[in-house]
Formats: C-alpha cells, structure tokens, sequence
C-alpha cells in the first residue's frame, strides 16, 4: 500500500546509505495515438531469383520485432519483391510509443528521512534519479517494512523519430548467403542499393544508408519506364508502380506469369509442361513479365526428354511444350522481363541461343552412347569418392558385396541377386559422361537411359536411377525391389564407411549428407516391407572397413546402430506417436524395421486400455527387481521349489501366455500379444502379494527371480516397459 507522507509520519533517519532501486508494477497507457501506414522499399541492382523470397521474410520478420521492442504498435505486415527492390508495408502503425507507467521502489523510510522528518541525501538522489520533485514521493508498505516510492511516467516518443534509427538497423540486418561493399562505403547488402524509399503515412522517414538518402521516390521498370515516381502516400505504392510497368506483388506477378505461358501454350496448340519451381524462379527474375514462344530443329526430339527439359531449363530458364499425350513439342516459351517493340527480333534471340545449347546436348548424348557402360565403370577408378574410402569404383565393390548379401535374402525371383549385382555394377557409370558432366542433376537418369540403349534389362535399368531415391525429405522411394536393394547397399556404404573414417555428423555439420541417407534406408525397409536384420546389414558393411577403422568393429557398429536409432525416433515422432512409446520401443530392438512400427502402434493403441497403468506398473517392479538382483542366469524355473500357491499359478499361466506369444509373434500380431501379456497382471499381483521374491534361502530367491526373468523376456519382445510414463 502506497501513499503521500504526511508530516505526522516522518522517522527519524539514520546515515546514508548506497541502495539499488526496484522497479514495480509496470502499467502501459493508452495513448489515443493516430495510426499509420508505414511503408519502405530498398532499390537495387539486380538481386538473384534465390536471395528475395528469404530476405523478404526477414525484413517483414525483423522490421515487427524492431516496432515491438520499441513499444510501437502495430497492425498486420505484407512484403513486396522484384529483382530490384525489397519492399514491406506495416499497417495501423502509432505514431507515438506506448507511454509507461512504472513504479519504483527506493530506500526506507528511516533512511530517506532524519529524525526532524527532513529528506536526507538518500531521499533526494533519489528523487532525483526518478526525475519527479522530493514532495512527490510516496510511501509504500512492503514485506520489509516502509519504503520511499515515486510514480514515473515515461511518455512516449514520436515514432517517426524512432524510425531514423530502426529502418536503417533493419536493413543492415537482412541476411543474405553473399553481401557485397560497393564504393568506398563501409554498408553491404545482396546488390548495391540504389534508392531508399520511407513513408509512414504521408511524411518521409528521413534517414541515410550509405550513400543514399531516404525519400518518397521509387523508379519504374528499367527499360520501359525508368524515370522517379513520386509516392504521396503508401496505398499509391503498387498502383504507381504498376502505372510503371513494374508489378511488385510477388503473387500478383506469379499469377501473370502463368497466364502469359498457358496462352502462349495454347497459341502453339499444347501445354506448358508443369514445373512449379521454374515457375517460382521466373517470376522473381522479372519485373514486367512478357511471355514469348520460340522454336527448335525436330532433329533434337532425338534427345532423351530429360535432356532436353534440362537444356532448356537450368541455362536459359525456358518453359518447355508438351501434347495432349504429354509428348515434347519442338517449341519452347521464354518469359522475358520486358515487352520489346518487336518481339519477333527478341524471339530469334532466344532461339539462337537455345539452338547451340541443343547442339552441344546433342553431341555429348551421342558421344556417351559410344563408351560401353563397362567402360565406363572402369573409368570411376580415377574418380575419389573419399580420401579415406577410396574411389567410386571400390565403392562400387563394396556396394555390389552388400548388394548380393541383401539380395540373398529376398524373395525377388531366381535371378534377382544378379539383377542387384548388375545394377550395383552400374549405377555409377553415368559419373563419367559428358552430359551429367554438363547436367549433374541428371545423374541416375542418365544412367537409366544409357543403360536400356545398352540393351540392360528394365529392373537394371530403371534401379540405377532409382538408387538416388529419396533425394529430399518426404521425396520418391524406389519403385522397384531391385531399386530399393541397390539404394539401401549404396546409402548403407556412406553410412558405414563415413563413420569408420571418423567423418560422422555433428550438430552443425554432415557434409555427406548421412542423416538423409538413414532415414531413407529406413523409409525404404518400410515402405518395401523389407524384414531381414538391420543388425546383419550393418556388420556386413563395417567389415569392409576393417583396414581404416582406428576404433574396434563393435563399437563403429553401435554408433551406427545409435545413428539410425535416432533417424527412427524422429521418423516415428513426426507421426505423431507419443516420445515416451517411441523410447520403449527402439531401446529394445530395431532389427526389424517393419516390426518397430507395428509395435509402435501397437503399444500406442494398447495405451488406451482401462487397466493399461497397472499393467505397466507390474512390469516395472519386475524389471527393477531383476536390475537389484545378483546374476541368476542358466538357472531353470524348479515347480518343486515353490513354497506359495501363487507361485504355481504363475508359472502355469506364464507356460500357457508364452504359446500364445510365440505363434502371434512369428504372424506379426503384436497387438494380440499384448492382450496376451495382459492376462499375467493379476497372477504377478497375486506373487508379489504373496510371496517376497528376495528370500534369504538362495535356491529359493534364484528359482523366483528365474520366474520373473521368464516375464521380462516375454514382454522384451515388445518393448521396455520403464519408459514409459505412468
């Protein structure tokens, strides 16, 4: 409770003393303040398709955060990008900060105060510090007695005058993979800036970045109309822009584009061939998009079609043209960033250039078609795969041992490990050629085609290709059983091999891309229904390093095991089943990839059930029991040795539940075997009631402890039931 000193009330002092104020019930006041549009666009040079999208969130990102530290109320926030300039918009923006309202805690009342009820130097170095008259203190009652207070108002400044400061900020914090200094200036951004546009409502945030100076002018489209545009007020921003042949809305503009490629298509009397991250690159490189059809020699539909979309699409940026049956067209479409006065000219242009890239395409095509693939093969011997691990052609050797090992244990069809060993062979010679050379995203296709030109069977052919699957989170698994075998042999061999080279991923780093590598072997075992031992998998590919690896085998195989442990968790985790069922699973067994999830769900959906909690329970006790017990391995559950009832009829319902168990587990029906298991619940109840297991004849304690080792190796079969919370 706070109050005015009264006279009356004054103490007597004591000597100053040094004291260090709180700060208490903070209030923010209403401030009736005007609210605004603020609005600032950054002008560049040319900023590549790839840095806008990122920057643009966070400016939008970081420009919010600045506005909330500050006390500056805000509305909703939208950004607008081209090549050459990045631009956000904040609505309702106050033009004021919030004003505050604190109060602060000063020292007590007898020190503040001497005995003539006169302020002391305590009293008025606080007051002072506080900003408010000494007649203006209060007293408050506190915990510890009586304390000098103040109420200090912090009104607040004039936003406009902030934004001096936070715009300048903002923009130095946008980050981009590469910065650039220009001039002699000591600022860096993606591309020099050229103009600094700032409004909040009608008046400039006045403000300098490098050597610009902030105003309420932007510039129109380079070629088409680059003169000054005048902005009077934020809402004229994309009108006037517009006017200027520069569509800023990234969306707005996206939706042009397709426009401009699906009637351009149509006018050539097919479709645009889909390719939604073209799309989205195009549309950053323009600014006014003007779509126009070119042409190429038939001769060049010869190309494999992947070749050709590829030729097309990563040097020039050109759309390609498909039929109604999705066959090539021998035309293609090129958004253009401005609308020339003879588009015709433009055209030619484009077919000029294009022409020579297809002729270069053709040549190396027909080139490669003239190396056998063995060939081929033998050249990876000069290509390094890993200083430690070699070449790609001892990976090669390495992946076709694992390769046939897995194959051997599939039912793929008589002559499946040689169609493993076949495509393992050469799923690498494409390496080599001089299109993926020219083209790297098209190796694995590559290999495909030159394969079946070779006459290679279509399970041969198609695995090469399909060995690189999955190439991204959540993308295509192989079609194909020999694809799949051949993907995991190759995936497992990186896997391995990086390890035993002491190249395993940290926090911050996996260079070789191990973390994909795993969960797609993982992601292929499941999707393939593949059952063979993981254990064994790893073993037979750590052996093939024995010469490098410094640590022993056993413990190169657990970290692995450990690795892909994790891959699993995180997999099962983003399912959605609950982490502490994912612990009690994995720590027991992932040999079986398939198996782990069926007894994720199968715990998961036992869970549910009434009597779940002391079921659990129960098995606890039995695992910490058998932990604090001294070793009674070897030693058999004796009838003759029971001295209780209980005892007896445990055993005997153990005997009947493990039958149950063995033929659910061998046809996979974990579910069942948990309802199974749930039928000990009240005879070990009725054991632990009735017996003490820790009994001090040794016979005696050991034939129980043997009893209860018997259920826990029953139940291990799924999972560890101490992980899970209760």
């Amino acid at each position: 409770m706070c109050g005015r000193i009264p006279e009356t009330e004054r103490r007597h002092g004591v000597s100053i003393i040094e004291r260090v104020e709180e700060e208490r019930n903070v209030d923010f006041e209403d401030t009736g303040v005007i609210m605004n549009t603020l609005l600032l666009e950054i002008g560049t040079e040319e900023i590549p398709a790839g840095y806008i999208v990122p920057a643009l969130k966070a400016l939008e990102i970081k420009l919010i955060q600045k506005l909330k530290d500050a006390r500056i109320e805000h509305g909703s926030a939208r950004t607008f990008g081209t090549p050459k300039r990045l631009a956000v918009e904040v609505r309702t923006v106050a033009d004021k900060q919030t004003s505050i309202t604190t109060e602060v805690t000063g020292p007590p009342e007898k020190v503040g105060y001497d005995e003539n009820g006169e302020p002391t130097m305590a009293a008025i170095k606080f007051a002072e510090k506080v900003g408010i008259p000494i007649n203006k203190l209060n007293v408050c009652e506190t915990k510890k007695g009586r304390y000098l207070s103040a109420v200090k108002k912090e009104r607040g400044l004039a936003t406009k005058n902030l934004l001096k400061t936070i715009l300048p900020e903002v923009i130095s914090s946008i980050p981009f993979p590469k910065t650039m200094r220009w001039a002699d200036l000591t600022v860096s951004f993606a591309r020099p800036v050229q103009s600094v546009m700032a409004l909040l409502g009608k008046k400039v945030i006045s403000f300098e970045y490098g050597n610009r100076k902030s105003s309420r002018f932007v510039y129109g489209h380079r070629f088409m109309k680059p003169g000054k545009i005048k902005i009077s007020e934020p809402g004229e921003y994309l009108g006037a822009l517009r006017t200027a042949n520069v569509i800023a809305d990234k969306d707005e503009r996206k939706k042009r584009v397709l426009e401009e490629i699906s009637k351009v298509a149509a006018d050539l009397g097919g479709n645009v061939l889909q390719d939604d991250e073209l799309v989205d690159i195009v549309t950053h490189l323009v600014e006014y998009p003007a779509a126009v059809a070119g042409r190429f020699d038939v001769k060049f539909l010869e190309l494999p079609g992947e070749v050709l979309i590829t030729s097309m699409r990563e040097h020039q940026k050109y759309f390609a043209v498909v039929d109604e049956a999705g066959n090539l067209m021998s035309c293609f479409i090129a958004v253009n960033n401005t609308r020339a006065k003879d588009m015709a000219l433009v055209t030619k242009g484009h077919e000029r250039v294009l022409r020579a890239r297809l002729e270069d395409a053709m040549f190396f095509y027909k080139s490669d078609l003239q190396i056998p693939l063995d060939d081929r093969v033998k050249k990876l011997k000069g290509v390094l795969f890993q200083a430690k691990l070699g070449s790609v052609y001892e990976k090669i050797q390495r992946v076709q041992k694992l390769g046939e090992y897995m194959a051997a244990m599939v039912d793929g069809g008589s002559n499946f490990k040689d169609l493993v060993s076949r495509a393992v062979w050469l799923c690498k010679a494409d390496l080599v050629s001089q299109v993926v050379v020219e083209f790297p995203k098209l190796q694995g296709v590559m290999g495909r085609v030159y394969a079946s030109k070779a006459n290679e069977s279509e399970s041969v052919s198609s695995a090469i290709e399909e060995h690189y699957r999955p190439t991204c989170s959540g993308g295509q698994l192989p079609d194909s059983l020999t694809g799949a075998i051949t993907a995991i042999a190759d995936k497992m061999d990186s896997i391995c091999g990086c390890f035993s080279a002491g190249l395993i991923p940290t926090g911050a780093s996996d260079p070789y891309a191990l973390r994909r590598q795993g969960i797609g072997i993982v992601q292929i075992m499941l999707d393939k229904t593949l059952s063979f031992s993981l254990c064994g998998l790893i073993e037979n590919s750590t052996a093939q390093f024995k010469e490098i690896i410094e640590q022993g085998d056993r413990e190169i195989f657990g970290k692995v095991y450990t690795f892909l442990q994790d891959r699993i968790s995180h997999l099962l985790a983003d399912e959605g089943f609950s982490k502490d069922v994912i612990a009690s699973v994995v720590s027991v067994s992932i040999d079986c990839i398939p198996d782990v999830w069926n007894r994720v769900r199968a715990l998961e959906k036992f869970r549910g059930e009434p009597d779940f909690e002391s079921l659990a329970g129960a098995f606890k006790r039995v695992v910490n029991i058998i932990k604090k017990a001294d070793s009674f391995e070897g030693i058999q559950v004796d009838g003759n040795l029971f001295q209780d009832e209980s005892e007896s009829v445990l055993f005997e319902t153990l005997k009947d539940v493990k039958n149950r168990v063995s033929t659910h587990l061998e046809e996979g029906h974990f579910d069942r075997v948990l309802l199974d298991i749930a039928i000990l619940r009240s005879p070990v109840d009725v054991f632990f009631d009735g017996v003490m297991v820790m009994a001090d004849d040794p016979a005696i304690r050991n034939n129980r402890l043997a009893l209860l080792g018997e259920i826990a190796t029953l139940f291990e079969n799924i999972a560890d039931f101490s992980k899970i919370s209760t």
